[in-house]
């Protein structure tokens, strides 16, 4: 009887989660997953599938669905339509709105929610922040090494954008775990030629 319960108890909390769909984009950093449900984005892979575009001066750049799912959440298209911005039009990204998030990290008074809620608030396109500075920004000027921690745990990086922390020296610092260093500079180079235009 008792197992009854527990097996019924565990169908219910089955039932109360979300369906995640994906949709994959091309883009200038290569294939882009987002994966979300009817309640928003839950995160945004960089796949790093094949170098960053070549920069050439005017030369546009796209980013363009490869595989979506038949149906998608308003939410999802929503993040669509600002990666696609971000890309083609990036002065036009900061005008838009940005999807809901659905991540349990971007959730609650935690710390790192703090940091990655201070981070897409406070810092605009083309600017840039230290890792001490965000940690003084969230409340926390001893934070620094949780503030690198909450920008490894980003969920859902380009919307939120960790790629704007750099280290108090000017240095770039590593992104996605120092994998994706190369990446970092690429949209930092991104933002800082786009927004002079």
């Amino acid at each position: 009887m008792k197992k009854a319960s527990t097996g019924s108890a565990m169908k219910k909390q089955g039932e109360s989660r979300c369906t995640q769909k994906t949709i994959s984009l091309l883009s200038p950093l290569g294939t882009i997953q987002v994966s979300g449900c009817e309640n928003g984005v839950h995160t945004i892979q960089i796949l790093m599938d094949v170098a960053p575009a070549e920069r050439s001066s005017g030369a546009p750049l796209s980013c363009v669905v490869t595989d979506s799912p038949a149906e998608t959440s308003p939410e999802m298209q929503r993040c669509v339509e600002w990666l696609q911005a971000y890309f083609t039009e990036p002065q036009t990204a900061g005008s838009l709105p940005l999807p809901a998030f659905h991540h349990p990290a971007l959730q609650g008074d935690a710390f790192a929610s703090r940091v990655l809620q201070v981070l897409l608030s406070d810092v605009k396109f083309g600017e840039t922040v230290s890792y001490k500075r965000l940690a003084e920004m969230a409340g926390n000027p001893r934070a620094v090494r949780a503030v690198g921690g909450a920008m490894r745990r980003n969920p859902v990086p380009l919307l939120i954008p960790c790629h704007r922390v750099i280290s108090s020296s000017g240095q770039s610092g590593p992104y996605m775990s120092g994998r994706g260093d190369h990446l970092k500079q690429w949209l930092l180079t991104h933002e800082r030629q786009r927004g002079e235009g």
